[in-house]
């Protein structure tokens, strides 16, 4: 059986939840760095729900997508 990209990523997550919360946390400050800050209020936003989302999960993501938008959810 083929994993896909998001099952890998659910995987690596459940196996190391605090190297993925450090990831997401160094991912925005260089997102914030390259970008001069302008973003910074919406990284920090975004940057704290992965950080959620990681903690809520331990890690290992839902099981089941129940009550997550999809990716054509209206924003």
């Amino acid at each position: 059986m083929t994993m896909s990209i998001v099952d890998k990523v659910k995987e690596m997550l459940g196996q190391h939840p605090d190297k993925a919360k450090k990831a997401v946390d160094k991912g925005g400050d260089m997102f914030d760095q390259r970008t001069g800050g302008k973003y910074a209020d919406k990284t920090d936003m975004a940057q704290g729900k992965a950080g959620d989302y990681i903690d809520k999960s331990g890690g290992m993501g839902p099981q089941s997508d129940e009550g997550m938008p999809g990716p054509n959810a209206p924003h």
